[in-house]
């Protein structure tokens, strides 16, 4: 029975799928997916490069998104490799260690996505009901501060998770259900007890996702509460359309993940390619879509995006 046990010490080696069921038609999907890669790369590349070039972006609100981008390109390059090798060139064996490091990065970025809408939330809260103290609210040191904080906590919440799997041990055939290791997959492999790593994993979700949702609405209800008392409808709207991005982005991000866990929670006896296709949308359509709703809806955004475009062309 010893030579079916497999621990962190012997680094079990774990086997990648794309989507069960569908194996006939992954290669469709991987052109999918490369398109979604595509538009993400450049569409978040393109957000940065307009920020940089125009110093009247210099703010604190674009700095937010600046550091969007670089978060949703992180994101994309966290999935690339085991994506790529298992749907173009049908490589599905990744190392012990190798997912352990693509499952801290993937849950990073995901946490750090979460405090990025808060702080940008914190920003839109401010520069509405507050505008007079947004330029000493809102310094560039207190911005970068501000980012710091988000990127720490993300980090100190992630950084136990490769450590509390390698010290239980691997049993099963080590068959994950995605082209990627996710911390929710991999925790169902070992054969000991897990009650820790299901403590833990609750904890960093409510004190990450839930705790910066919830805020995230709170802010939107003092915003809300402080454009009802504008008297003018037009002032009203123009108010309220400067928030319209931030809240797509919102929606984009906390949707699929609710979906996910639903699914996960209370679709079990769905067919596996639900859940796959599900955890695709949650990790590659906010990362697409961010840099198109912020060029169709900010206007800065999109002259920058004119300008960028017309000086390639010449």
């Amino acid at each position: 029975m010893e030579d079916n046990l497999h621990n962190s010490s012997g680094l079990p080696p774990f086997t990648l799928t794309g989507l069960p069921g569908l194996e006939t038609s992954q290669h469709w999907l991987f052109l999918l997916l490369g398109v979604l890669y595509t538009v993400s790369i450049v569409g978040n590349a393109l957000i940065l490069f307009i920020i940089k070039e125009e110093q009247s972006l210099h703010q604190p609100m674009y700095y937010f998104l600046s550091l969007l981008s670089v978060n949703d390109l992180g994101v994309s390059f966290s999935t690339l490799p085991t994506v790529l090798a298992t749907f173009c060139f049908h490589l599905k064996e990744i190392s012990f260690d190798s997912c352990m490091a693509q499952m801290f990065f993937i849950h990073f970025f995901s946490f750090t996505e979460s405090g990025i809408l808060l702080a940008m939330s914190f920003d839109r809260y401010v520069a509405i009901c507050n505008p007079l103290r947004y330029a000493t609210v809102l310094t560039d040191a207190q911005v970068l501060r501000m980012g710091m904080s988000v990127i720490i906590r993300s980090f100190c919440m992630v950084f136990p998770l490769p450590s509390l799997l390698k010290r239980l041990l691997f049993c099963k055939a080590n068959v994950l259900s995605h082209a990627y290791c996710l911390h929710p997959d991999l925790i169902h492999l070992p054969c000991g007890d897990i009650a820790i790593n299901n403590i833990f994993g609750l904890f960093i979700v409510i004190s990450t996702f839930g705790l910066d949702s919830a805020l995230i609405l709170l802010s939107y209800v003092l915003i809300l509460s402080s454009v009802l008392a504008i008297a003018s409808r037009e002032e009203r709207l123009k108010t309220l359309n400067t928030c319209v991005s931030h809240i797509c982005a919102v929606l984009t991000f906390y949707v699929p993940m609710i979906g996910v866990s639903i699914a996960a929670r209370y679709g079990r006896h769905a067919p596996k390619y639900v859940h796959t296709l599900l955890s695709l949308i949650y990790l590659f359509v906010p990362p697409m879509l961010n840099p198109v709703i912020y060029s169709i809806k900010t206007k800065e955004i999109r002259i920058g995006l004119h300008k960028t475009l017309l000086a390639t062309k010449f």
